[in-house]
């Protein structure tokens, strides 16, 4: 029998399909393989469904009103939003093929989540453009003034400084961060992102906040950086100097791969870098995973990885310099006892900050609303505003969620989402001669 020829329409329902098919399988080997099957049918489904403007009656909503009172739009700015893509533009963003490869399920199955939370799943050859516009929708949905600080993210090296490309996970430069902060700035500002057992750490830092980043972005799992090694000294010194802050991830780190060093997520091994002067944010809080307690030796015991953060929190010596950031901290793998400690040391409050983990509140499977409220962060009549918000805009659900959050009487202070100061504060102090000169090739990627 002949086979029947598809119209140009049902070819494209057939591939979106496939497509559809495919990323379900993928997901679904993902979850399997990470010990997060129980997670498959998640409370909003598995896949975001990336609906547009936000309707008039959930804009208007009491609670969204609410959170918005004695907050400066402009002194918002989310600081841990994940600048991402295929690199299928000048962006010169690069991913491993192995995050490309059904071979590797996981990683597989991780860039299609992270790449459906963008909504840019479904936009062949226009990927990095089309997650770049998505963003720029959601934020004319916040209030005028709010602003993202996009991540840039560094190649892992080795301990000789030559760039391991098996290692790494996946490159997104400076130089893009950058141009784009450059060419959006009612949208934009940006983190570079150094590795600092490369040759040129201190020129590409230089480099980098002549073109206005404020913040460095680390994460030591996966790039391959002992933040305790005297391999960083003089990446210390110069952002010590500079006054610039590292934002590192600490705790267990289960998003990205690249060098699979847990161990290098110790928060305790961030003292090295407090005790040269550098303003150290960590990621998250370590709200997850277990580390060795370093301070009883090197075989001390494994202790909560929060509980490390907390004891450098409470560490006088660090004050004004140890700060910690909540994105995150409301994922089904975090919430709980950690969040609850959160919300009640308002001691600490002046020194958290506001970060979604952008695209993350766009992955489904990450987020339970019901749960929060058995926990008793949320009061039940939420539920549906912050689920239909989530259907939206995952950046504004993500405020409103945790402007809501509540342990017993204790809630997080306004100023915690009111970031801009801790990113501009040092800017006047800085010296005004003009930076060292470094290409725009490997040096300042």
């Amino acid at each position: 029998m002949a086979r029947r020829r598809l119209t140009p329409l049902k070819q494209t329902i057939s591939m979106a399909s496939r497509r559809k098919l495919l990323f379900g399988a993928a997901a679904a080997a993902g979850a399997a393989a990470s010990g997060l099957a129980w997670r498959l049918w998640p409370e909003q489904g598995l896949l975001n469904p990336c609906a547009a403007t936000l309707p008039s009656e959930l804009a208007r909503h009491e609670i969204v009103t609410a959170a918005w009172h004695n907050i400066a739009p402009t002194r918002m700015w989310d600081c841990h939003v994940h600048l991402v893509g295929l690199g299928d533009s000048p962006s010169g963003v690069w991913i491993n093929p192995r995050m490309q490869s059904l071979l590797h399920p996981m990683q597989y199955a991780q860039r299609l989540f992270f790449l459906n939370a963008g909504c840019a799943h479904d936009a062949p050859g226009r990927v990095d453009e089309s997650y770049v516009e998505r963003m720029h929708n959601l934020v004319d949905g916040l209030a005028p003034g709010a602003k993202l600080v996009l991540l840039a993210f560094d190649h892992t090296f080795s301990e000789e400084g030559q760039r391991d490309l098996d290692r790494s996970a996946f490159h997104t430069p400076n130089t893009y961060a950058a141009e784009l902060a450059a060419r959006h700035p009612r949208y934009f500002e940006w983190a570079a992102s150094i590795h600092p057992y490369r040759a040129d750490c201190v020129e590409a830092l230089e480099w980098c906040i002549d073109k206005g980043a404020r913040a460095v972005k680390w994460l030591p799992p996966a790039m391959g950086i002992d933040p305790a090694s005297p391999l960083c000294d003089r990446f210390y010194s110069a952002a010590a100097r500079l006054d610039i802050p590292i934002i590192t991830h600490a705790g267990q780190e289960r998003a990205v791969h690249g060098a699979s060093s847990p161990a290098l997520g110790n928060p305790l091994k961030l003292r090295r870098a407090l005790d040269h002067g550098v303003r150290i944010v960590v990621a998250h809080c370590a709200t997850m995973g277990e580390d060795q307690d370093l301070d009883r030796g090197p075989e001390g015991p494994w202790t909560s990885s929060f509980a490390l953060f907390e004891r450098l929190m409470d560490d006088a010596r660090y004050a004004g310099r140890l700060f910690g950031d909540i994105s995150a901290v409301t994922q089904v793998n975090r919430a709980g006892p950690h969040l609850h400690r959160l919300l009640q040391r308002t001691d600490w409050h002046a020194r958290l900050l506001n970060g979604s983990d952008y695209p993350l509140p766009g992955i489904m499977p990450l987020f339970s609303i019901e749960r929060l409220i058995d926990q008793g962060f949320l009061h039940p009549r939420t539920s549906p505003v912050l689920k239909g918000i989530r259907e939206h805009n995952p950046l504004l659900f993500d405020f409103v969620l945790k402007r809501e959050l509540r342990s017993g009487a204790n809630r997080f202070a306004e100023a915690v989402f009111q970031t801009r100061d801790f990113f501009t504060v040092a800017a006047s102090g800085r010296r005004n001669a003009p930076a060292a000169a470094v290409s725009t090739g490997a040096s300042t990627h």
